[in-house]
């Protein structure tokens, strides 16, 4: 059986709704959460990204069962690695044990506000195995010095390490990415229902490991107005990973998407309040393989509607994939 997670969308919500909500979706009955790590939303018309990480650790302390993960954070140009293993580590401590790091390799729209550039995508997937590897070490306790190609650290040492080891996810899209999961992450995240990057996953090393993905859904009664909210606020899920991870700031998104339909939306999303709609969407995930799939509810003022008809509609139809 899937296991269905609920997505803390930083980029559509502030952050005590962000906390109140993953509270609501914990009794409901979800079996894990994610949260998206942004400095910007992707339109301006979702207006938020606060912290994900102080979000996180109120969310810790207001929950007591549901997991917690990053989906994702990337550790390479916003964060050094070194900061990222102490904040996960610190966050296991508050979570009790129910935390895992997910890790990519970044997007403009988040990594550019420190001004140190944009790296290709090869540059970029060096720098997130180096990083891993960094926050590997720092896991394993004791000091660590590292002089890389892309990091440098310096007598670093995390003080208080949770007894429970962080697991570490790693995103992938391609042949590269898999192997760097598959060999060095404790579980595989990808939000396309790929089964050959599970395949090049487990040829890596992932046989066995937990495989997480993610699918978008507006609920809303009325579907037209489900269909609006998708296209006003998700018309940039459709780009593509190749475009999204370009792309400098909302207003780009904007200009890229002004040709998206509210009609291609309706075809990609699903809208309205159609349960066998919603089961669809996420079936070709377990057909591939995934072993948790996490659904990210559009709009941030329409969680608690979706959260409680996924309370006693939605999750007992995705209990039978």
């Amino acid at each position: 059986m899937v296991q269905i997670g609920y997505t803390m969308m930083t980029e559509q919500a502030g952050p005590l709704a962000l906390v109140e909500d993953v509270v609501a979706a914990e009794q409901a009955g979800f079996d894990f959460s994610v949260i998206s790590d942004h400095y910007f939303p992707w339109l301006a018309s979702q207006g938020h990204a606060p912290y994900a990480w102080s979000v996180l650790g109120a969310a810790a302390q207001a929950t007591s069962r549901i997991p917690l993960m990053t989906y994702v954070t990337c550790p390479t140009t916003r964060y050094h690695p070194a900061v990222v293993a102490q904040k996960a580590a610190t966050l296991q401590l508050l979570a009790e044990g129910r935390f895992r790091l997910g890790l990519g390799s970044g997007e403009n729209l988040n990594e550019h506000v420190v001004g140190a550039g944009w790296p290709s995508a090869h540059v970029r997937l060096e720098m997130l195995e180096e990083a891993v590897h960094i926050i590997r070490a720092l896991f394993d306790g004791g000091y660590v010095n590292h002089h890389g190609t892309h990091f440098d650290v310096e007598n670093a040492k995390l003080w208080d390490l949770p007894d429970r080891r962080v697991p570490i996810g790693i995103a992938v899209s391609g042949k590269r990415s898999c192997e760097l999961a598959g060999t060095l992450g404790d579980l595989v995240i990808a939000t396309e229902p790929k089964s050959e990057l599970l395949s090049e996953f487990d040829r890596h090393g992932g046989a066995g490991k937990p495989r997480v993905g993610q699918v978008p859904v507006c609920y809303d009664t009325d579907r037209d107005a489900a269909i609006a909210r998708a296209h006003d606020q998700f018309r940039w899920s459709l780009g593509g990973w190749k475009v999204n991870s370009e792309l400098p700031g909302p207003s780009a998104f904007d200009q890229g998407t002004q040709f998206v339909r509210t009609d291609d939306i309706a075809g990609s999303i699903p809208c309205g309040s159609d349960v066998e709609a919603f089961v669809e969407a996420v079936r070709p995930y377990a057909e591939a393989g995934f072993t948790e799939v996490a659904l990210v509810q559009i709009g941030g003022a329409r969680q608690r509607p979706f959260i409680d008809w996924a309370r006693s509609t939605l999750l007992p139809a995705l209990r039978e994939l």
